[in-house]
């Protein structure tokens, strides 16, 4: 009997936890997810970089990359995040040598965490980014541009050096284009790139999605005359609209290419 009453009061007490664990994460799914943007005390920290080149290495964050003055990187981090049933959550940032890291970490029976950072890079230095599972953005950079993202699109503006732009899941924009050599390819994405100047290599490829690109048609100056281009197109299962000159011996070279999307080449002026 007496072993009977304990294992009664072994089951309810079972249940009393099991319950107040779900009362808990139906509670934390019913609300709104968790948003950076509510950190209204973001942290600040500067890190002397070695070198002309600064790798980002970053996951489960959104990024904003700008360039700044002076010779020093600094990062802005705004964070907000809770769990249920699992350890606190915390972002970590590090640098090593010319590698800076940015790191979350969140897991639990519900966990809900959100995180971005800004980063202000000297002007002159050149930037490769790793991204896992968030955007980056970034606007006015003249020296070459290397960003790869696993999950998460890609915007770039008024760029002036050479680009790289990889997004396994996700689309890739820029606009006010003003580089020589770009490179744009999505594997589950729209690519999309409006270009200011003429440049003289363009390869654009989605997997799953379409490709458009916005190419300048005249010269620089009042008096310029037509650009034309040595085009490489091609939509395995999707249409190609090219509405600028074509000539196969133009120094200008643009491939654009889609397996499953449309493909536009468009006068940008």
């Amino acid at each position: 009997m007496h072993a009977q009453s304990h294992r009664a009061r072994f089951r309810r007490t079972s249940l009393v936890l099991t319950a107040t664990s779900v009362a808990a994460a139906t509670a934390l799914l019913s609300g709104c997810g968790a948003q950076a943007s509510s950190d209204k005390t973001p942290e600040r920290r500067a890190f002397a970089l070695q070198g002309k080149t600064l790798t980002i290495d970053s996951d489960d964050s959104a990024l904003e990359l700008v360039p700044a003055d002076g010779d020093k990187v600094r990062v802005t981090r705004w964070f907000e995040g809770s769990v249920v049933l699992g350890g606190d959550p915390k972002v970590t940032w590090s640098m090593k040598d010319d590698r800076l890291s940015l790191r979350m970490k969140c897991s639990g029976v519900v966990a809900d965490c959100a995180a971005k950072h800004r980063v202000e890079i000297p002007r002159d230095v050149a930037v490769k980014v790793s991204n896992s599972d968030g955007s980056v953005r970034a606007v006015g950079f003249r020296s070459p541009l290397s960003v790869k993202t696993s999950d998460g699109g890609i915007y770039v503006r008024d760029s002036r050096g050479a680009l790289d732009l990889r997004s396994h899941d996700g689309s890739v924009r820029g606009e006010g284009i003003r580089s020589g050599q770009i490179k744009a390819d999505t594997h589950d994405g729209s690519v999309d790139l409006g270009l200011r100047t003429v440049p003289d290599r363009v390869d654009a490829k989605s997997h799953d999605g379409s490709v458009t690109l916005g190419l300048p048609t005249r010269g620089a100056g009042t008096g310029g005359g037509k650009i034309a281009y040595r085009l490489d197109t091609g939509a395995h299962d999707g249409s190609v609209d090219v509405g600028v000159p074509r000539d196969d011996r133009s120094a200008h070279r643009v491939s654009a290419h889609s397996w499953d999307g449309k493909v536009t080449v468009r006068s940008a002026n």
